[in-house]
């Protein structure tokens, strides 16, 4: 596998020339304190030597190691230990933390450029610290000022690691249904009873402790999803100096065999009378872990995002040296035997579609990280509010788009290296089957897309996507210009076809149940693309005014009309499906299966 280099060029451009968030920054109080240019630069600098130099070069051995399980104990791969204790001396575990308990306190739209860089590396290991993170914000917002205390300071540092336990044997999607009981013992705290599969980081060698946070029943709480609680469960109790004290009850009874991210420990853990303490409010311990469930849905995303990235860094290294054939065209050097793969248009038509839905990805995934910046530092309750309904809208689409493409793009990486592709040395096989986890957990692609079209659109009878396709409207209405009056046309087409088929839905929603089941997906894809079209002119409206400084950009202005011409029209099977409706899904009773 090709050496890893961050694409920090691009990054600074996304987040100071296309999105501006410097300032955004200086209408906070807490940020203008702590954050310039100059500074997230340097942060993001030093974030691309560790993963550079520290994960991404003993990712592939680490896959090949994978984990071991042995009398309930969990061994990472050998680097592993010694990467996260770096990591954590660097700060890295707690770049998005407050402040006030050792974090750095960064802006989500700067953090989800290391989250890249991290996946890129490693996905496996960035999960370790990524799961750890989505704790450490829960018990932030939702803990009690003793749970703050007890845990947060070591999570912080990197000497403990955080869980999220929700799914159990015979519940998934449908958390409503479990089973992990939690009985008070008339003091503050619980006694949890039950199973949870599929548990990254459960357990494993990496810290000394390991806090659980786990949903789970009262037992006079109502059925269904109003039912559920949240529990803090450590692996081990804490003494009331901080330290750590005896084993609680709670064990890894297996760990899972699976596809990809091998060197990320997938637990069942069962909890046999566990000693937790409740976060939150009763029977609201879903609405808490929400909070840790978007942000972690983003970071699902960016999972994808930087797959994608490390396959079209390989690929591209590889279709510059790879000689093999002859191109359409007379080789520019008639002396050679052959030409480089890059020559070929197909290997081109590849490369410029992992290119297009790569950088245009970096820049969804850091505007959905400016709008989350926005609903929590916002200057006014208004733009929260605003904020808060974008990131609504947008959340499914980043975790489910982001990956759906990056999958794409891992593919078209391995297809570019032919039969070396397939094989493990090179490492691409290494990306999809890591890459594909991600459009499965974290609730899985499907359930994002109704989540989407269900929940967010018709649920508010499309209001809540009228924020998306005013800003869409406002700046095609302002920003045109004759040299991109096609693409320009091309993105208000696309606008004004996702209202009408909304619409549309809306409509025959009351009178066919089936009709978001049938959609929801199709829908999801034709936002998303829309999404990164809009985002596309941006970028290269303003790539046009500072080539003449980077040369480097030509190459974006030049994505941009590829993306316009070869991908965006992919929404018109889209809209045909969307069309169609329920009723060819429909047709087929369910013996003729």
């Amino acid at each position: 596998m090709a050496d890893y280099r961050a694409p920090r060029d691009d990054m600074d451009f996304v987040l100071h020339d296309v999105f501006n968030v410097t300032a955004d920054w200086q209408k906070s109080d807490m940020l203008a304190e702590m954050m310039d240019q100059d500074t997230a630069s340097a942060i993001l600098d030093e974030a691309a030597k560790v993963a550079e130099q520290l994960i991404a070069p003993v990712s592939r051995q680490a896959d090949e190691e994978g984990v071991s399980f042995n009398g309930g104990e969990v061994t990472t791969p050998a680097a592993y230990k010694e990467n996260f204790r770096q990591l954590a001396e660097g700060g890295w575990v707690g770049v998005t933390a407050n402040p006030d308990f050792g974090g750095m306190g960064l802006p989500k739209s700067l953090s989800a450029q290391y989250e890249e860089m991290l996946c890129s590396a490693d996905v496996a290991f960035s999960l370790y610290p990524g799961l750890t993170s989505g704790a450490i914000m829960t018990l932030d917002l939702h803990g009690s000022d003793d749970i703050k205390q007890t845990y947060l300071e070591k999570m912080v540092q990197g000497e403990w690691t955080g869980t999220m336990c929700l799914t159990e044997p015979h519940a998934g999607t449908d958390l409503g249904i479990i089973k992990t009981k939690a009985e008070p013992q008339g003091d503050d705290s619980y006694l949890i009873s039950g199973t949870k599969i599929f548990i990254t980081g459960g357990e494993h060698d990496l810290v000394d402790n390991i806090v659980h946070l786990v949903l789970a029943k009262l037992p006079d709480a109502p059925a269904g999803t109003k039912g559920i609680s949240l529990f803090v469960v450590p692996k081990f109790l804490v003494n009331d100096d901080g330290s750590v004290g005896e084993r609680n009850a709670v064990s890894c009874g297996s760990i899972e065999h699976k596809m990809g991210i091998h060197g990320s420990a997938t637990c069942v853990m069962n909890f046999d009378g566990a000693r937790g303490w409740m976060v939150g409010e009763p029977n609201r311990g879903l609405a808490a872990m929400f909070t840790m469930m978007n942000y972690e849905r983003l970071g699902v995303g960016i999972q994808g995002l930087g797959t994608a990235e490390r396959s079209y860094q390989n690929a591209l290294e590889y279709a510059r040296e790879r000689i093999q054939g002859r191109g359409a065209k007379a080789t520019r050097d008639m002396s050679a035997a052959a030409d480089p793969l890059l020559v070929h248009g197909d290997i081109r038509r590849m490369l410029l579609t992992m290119k297009s839905l790569t950088e245009g990805g970096r820049a969804f995934s850091t505007w959905v990280g400016q709008q989350l910046d926005r609903a929590k530092y916002g200057e006014s309750d208004e733009v929260k509010q605003q904020a808060d309904a974008m990131v609504a809208l947008l959340t499914p689409v980043a975790k489910a788009f982001l990956t759906d493409t990056g999958l794409e793009s891992t593919i078209h990486g391995q297809q570019i290296f032919g039969g070396h592709g397939y094989v493990r040395e090179w490492g691409q096989e290494q990306l999809i089957r890591d890459t594909r986890i991600a459009q499965i957990y974290e609730g899985t692609n499907g359930i994002q897309a109704l989540d989407l079209l269900g929940r967010k659109v018709v649920g508010s009878k499309g209001q809540l996507l009228h924020p998306f396709v005013a800003e869409i409207k406002a700046f095609v209405n302002e920003a045109a210009t004759d040299n991109w009056n096609a693409q320009f046309n091309q993105l208000k087409q696309a606008v004004d076809e996702l209202e009408r088929v909304t619409g549309q839905i809306i409509e025959r929603t009351q009178n066919d149940e089936n009709q978001v089941n049938s959609v929801a997906v199709e829908y999801l894809h034709l936002v998303g693309y829309i999404a990164y079209a809009y985002l596309w002119l941006r970028m290269a409206l303003v790539a046009e005014t500072k080539q003449g400084e980077r040369p480097y950009l030509a190459s974006k202005i030049k994505t941009a009309r590829f993306y316009f011409a070869r991908i965006l029209p992919r929404i018109s099977s889209l809209l045909s499906a969307i069309e169609d409706g329920s009723e060819s899904l429909y047709l087929h009773d369910d013996e003729d299966f």
